[in-house]
C-alpha cells in the first residue's frame, strides 16, 4: 500500500506525508483539515480508518468492493461518494476508467484507489494552484479533486469527437478502401460513449446533492465552485449524448454508402452481362446444327463476327452514357 497525506491549519499546509498513524493526534484539533490518500489498500488498512475515523461499515464495504456506480451516501458523521476518473486511449479511442472511493469528514478527506491508475499527483497541483481556498477546509480539498476528475471527462469527450469528425471524413473518400476501418472506429467509439455516459449522467446528482446546505460540507462562499463543476458535468453529459447520436448517423450513413456502392456495381455487372449476352446469342444460333443463311461459308463467318461487334459496341456506348459502366 502506498499512502500520502497533507494536513491544512487554519488555511495553510502544515504537514506533508507525514505517518497515517499520527492522524489522530491532529484530527481533534480546531481549524484542522487533512486529506489521507490509499493506493491498493488492504483490508487492515480499511480497519484502521473505520475505527480512527468512526466510518459506517456500509461506507467501507463500498470502498473494498469494485466497480460501484457513482453516487453519494450519506451518514450521520461523514459521507462516502464513489466516482471515476477517464482518460482514452491514443490508439484505439477506448475509454479506460479509475475508480475513486471517497469518504468526507467533517475535517479529513480519505481517498482509496484500488490501484496505481489514477494520478493523485495532478489533484495535489490542483490544490497548490488554488491555495487561498484552503481556509474552507475539507470543501475545498473535495472541489479540487471533484474538478480534476469533471474536467478528465471534458479531455475525454473532446477527442472522442475529433475521431468521430475522422471517422465522417472517411465516409466519403473515392474508392473506399477504409470501410473495415469505418466500421470497427464507429463501433469501438460508440462503445466508449456508452461506457462514458454511465459514468457522467450520475455525476449529476452526485455534484447537485454536494450542494445541498443540509449536508454542511460546502461552505457557502465555495457554492459559486461547485456550481461550475456541476455547469460542467451537465455540458459533458449534454455533449455525450450529441455524440451518441452523431456516431450512430455515421453507422447509418456508412450502411447506407454500402447499398449505394452495391447498386451501383449490381448495376455494372448487369450491364456488362448484356454485352457478353449479345457475342453469346449470336455464337450460339450459328453453332446450331442446321443450314441456316451463310452456312459453311465466310460471308456468314464476317456477317456474325460484324453483328457482333457492332451490337456490342452499340450496347456499351448506350450504357456508358448512361454511367451504367
Amino acid at each position: 500500500m502506498t499512502t500520502r497525506t497533507r494536513l491544512y491549519r487554519n488555511g495553510v499546509l502544515a504537514l506533508e506525508d507525514f505517518p497515517a498513524e499520527d492522524i489522530s493526534e491532529y484530527i481533534t484539533e480546531p481549524g484542522v483539515a487533512v486529506w489521507l490518500d490509499l493506493s491498493v489498500p488492504s483490508p487492515a488498512d480499511f480497519a484502521m480508518i473505520s475505527e480512527e475515523f468512526g466510518l459506517h461499515e456500509l461506507a467501507v464495504e463500498d470502498a473494498r468492493h469494485d466497480h460501484q456506480r457513482p453516487k453519494l451516501d450519506r451518514y450521520r458523521t461523514h459521507a462516502f461518494l464513489s466516482t471515476y476518473a477517464v482518460c482514452t486511449d491514443p490508439d484505439t479511442g477506448g475509454l479506460y476508467t479509475s475508480e475513486l472511493s471517497v469518504f468526507v469528514t467533517e475535517n479529513a478527506l480519505i481517498t482509496v484507489r484500488p490501484d496505481e491508475n489514477f494520478d493523485m499527483a495532478e489533484v495535489v497541483e490542483r490544490w497548490d494552484s488554488n491555495a487561498d481556498l484552503a481556509k474552507y477546509g475539507v470543501g475545498y480539498l473535495l472541489h479540487g479533486l471533484l474538478d480534476h476528475i469533471v474536467d478528465g471527462y471534458f479531455e475525454a469527450v473532446q477527442d472522442l469527437d475529433d475521431r468521430i469528425e475522422a471517422v465522417e471524413d472517411l465516409l466519403f473518400e473515392e474508392g473506399r478502401q477504409q470501410i473495415d476501418t469505418v466500421q470497427r472506429s464507429s463501433y469501438q467509439l460508440r462503445k466508449s460513449l456508452s461506457k462514458l455516459r454511465r459514468l457522467v449522467l450520475p455525476m449529476r446528482e452526485v455534484v447537485n446533492s454536494l450542494l445541498r446546505r443540509d449536508l454542511h460540507i460546502v461552505a457557502e462562499p465555495l457554492l459559486p465552485y461547485y456550481q461550475d463543476v456541476y455547469d460542467h458535468v451537465l455540458r459533458a453529459g449534454e455533449w455525450t449524448e450529441s455524440l451518441r447520436d452523431m456516431i450512430a448517423s455515421i453507422m447509418e450513413t456508412n450502411l447506407t454508402v454500402q447499398g449505394n456502392r452495391m447498386n451501383l456495381i449490381m448495376k455494372k455487372v448487369t450491364s456488362w452481362a448484356s454485352v457478353i449476352a449479345v457475342p453469346t446469342a449470336i455464337t450460339g444460333f450459328y453453332g446450331q446444327n442446321v443450314p441456316y443463311p451463310g452456312f459453311n461459308t465466310q460471308a456468314g463467318f464476317i456477317a456474325s463476327t460484324a453483328a457482333i461487334v457492332i451490337l456490342s459496341v452499340v450496347l456499351y456506348t448506350a450504357f456508358k452514357r448512361k454511367d451504367w459502366i
